[in-house]
């Protein structure tokens, strides 16, 4: 699911770092890993020299055999009056060979399986992450086909987490991917074979008081407090700033829990350029979601959300995709890969009298982002474990459609008039399956549809084309090939929608495939 997982309504009312599983019974464990290190090459060489000794002894064994059945009856009754030598004594607390050396590999896997979960800890770090390699042809889509190409694609991405004490934890992630875009860790493997870069993807801390376990405090860069689908926001953005949340469990017959969930996401520093006001301001996002669980009955679960998100001098973000160096004009912003961002944005250059090159001197989106998103998901367990059943819908609007055109100047070039009516935009997603143990199978699809100014189209789903004003059908299979590598192919198949805006002819299918591996550590 593509969604940021809430968690279920019998959890507590508040987040808690994952911490390793308890380790069954057993003779004490050597105190340091080189101890482990030491009894894992003396067991491992204990092995090859029985192994050896078996081998030895079947080896004889089929000599033997061989011999007799090629002997005449004369040879064997020959050989069966000579003297034959003693067998060696075995003693009754022997162990059979073949036993001892099934015994000794029981016992390395054990120690191994103990080193590897030695190895995911240091000192209160716990250990994570995952390795994808992905094949991903793309047909169709713009006339001029500009969309056909063949990419070869990585991820890595590494997560360390640590609890100092039940009331305070925190981490940080490392992951792959182009700086400047901050909706994928994807990294396309074309560039000549030079190193690919490895940033910061999180760094936060959690506090959650003993005193009001109800409340949970992150700051930082960190994964969304907040339950989302990729309508809104793509599921590799990492917020930065603050997020709270209240969250309660109930007892009633069928509310179990809901949470209120505020959050503070700055994501560009501005400065003024009025002669007497240089000051600072932010591109800045002030959110708030309403969470609630419900149990529908021994296997049904609902889960609902409503959410608000109020952008603020959004417009940086409109200069920064459009700029073609690395810094604009008057604020010195990093320049953000486009998406295929569609909102309708409003342009005014300048041109240079003596080499004729223009300039962007400013760019606005020609609406204001306040985006109401309802949310649900149902899960259904049925009577087999391997198979639950999830529906997910989403739907969001923009309840600030075109208000920004007040404030550009008749001098701009619209990318695309502004419909009033293109706010609107759903995802409705439903599986069947699991990816938790080897041999599981999981089977999904999804249809998408964003109206052009429906969300802001640089931090939506980075894996579509273009980022609004389309409709795309996505469906996925996924299958667990071992406990810890998923095999998973993608379809996504869409085009332009046909408005006002958008007018016929309609453009040619657009479609992507994925093929994907991932291991998971």
């Amino acid at each position: 699911m593509r969604g940021s997982q809430p968690p279920s309504p019998n959890e507590a009312a508040v987040p808690v770092p994952s911490v390793a599983p308890a380790e069954p019974a057993r003779t004490p464990t050597p105190s340091s890993l080189a101890q482990v290190v030491e009894i894992l090459e003396a067991q491992g060489q204990e092995i090859a020299s029985l192994r050896a000794a078996l081998h030895d002894q079947q080896e004889l064994t089929a000599r033997l055999e061989a011999k007799l059945n090629a002997a005449s009856p004369a040879t064997i009754l020959a050989e069966a009056a000579l003297p034959s030598p003693a067998a060696p004594a075995v003693g009754p607390g022997q162990v059979d060979l073949g036993q001892k050396v099934a015994q000794l590999e029981t016992d390395f896997g054990n120690s191994q399986r103990n080193l590897e979960e030695r190895l995911k800890k240091l000192g209160p770090f716990i250990f994570s992450g995952d390795i994808r390699l992905r094949a991903e042809p793309t047909f169709g889509g713009p006339v001029d086909q500009s969309q056909d190409r063949f990419r070869e694609r990585v991820r890595l991405r590494f997560n360390a987490e640590a609890a100092l004490n039940d009331q305070f934890w925190g981490g940080f992630s490392l992951a792959s991917g182009d700086l400047n875009n901050p909706i994928s860790t994807n990294q396309t493997l074309n560039q000549y074979d030079t190193r690919k870069p490895i940033a910061i993807d999180r760094m936060y801390a959690t506090y959650n008081p003993s005193w009001f376990r109800h409340l949970t405090l992150t700051g930082g860069k960190f994964a969304y407090p907040w339950f989302n689908t990729e309508l809104v926001w793509d599921k590799d953005l990492n917020p930065e700033g603050a997020g709270e949340t209240l969250a309660f469990n109930v007892k009633t017959p069928l509310l179990k829990k809901f949470s209120i969930v505020g959050f503070q996401l700055p994501f560009a520093e501005n400065r003024r350029t009025a002669s007497n006001n240089k000051s600072l301001y932010n591109t800045i996002v002030y959110g708030e979601q309403l969470q609630t669980y419900w149990q529908l009955g021994s296997a049904v679960k609902l889960s609902a959300y409503a959410s608000y998100y109020d952008w603020k001098f959004a417009d940086s973000v409109a200069l920064s995709i459009l700029t073609s160096n690395g810094a604009s004009p008057d604020d010195a912003l990093l320049a953000l890969s486009n998406n295929g961002e569609q909102n309708s944005i409003a342009t005014v250059t300048a041109t240079n009298a003596i080499t004729g090159a223009k300039t962007i001197t400013s760019a606005q989106f020609a609406s204001k982002f306040g985006i109401l998103d309802s949310l649900a998901q149902l899960d259904i367990t049925t009577p087999s474990e391997s198979w639950p059943l999830t529906f997910i819908g989403d739907f969001a609007e923009n309840t600030r459609v075109c208000e920004n055109m007040k404030n550009i100047p008749a001098a701009a070039v619209f990318s695309a008039p502004c419909d009033p009516h293109a706010r609107d935009g759903y995802w409705l997603e439903t599986s069947i399956g699991r990816t938790q143990k080897k041999g599981d199978w999981q089977f999904s699809y999804t249809r998408i549809m964003i109206q052009r100014e429906a969300v802001n189209g640089t931090f939506n789903y980075s894996e579509i084309f273009p980022a609004s004003n389309v409709e795309i059908h996505r469906p996925e299979i996924l299958y667990q090939l071992f406990d810890n590598v998923t095999l998973q192919l993608n379809g996504l198949f869409g085009r332009p929608l046909v408005t006002a805006g958008s007018p016929a002819p309609v453009q040619p299918l657009w479609e992507r495939l994925q093929f994907d591996v991932t291991y998971k550590f």
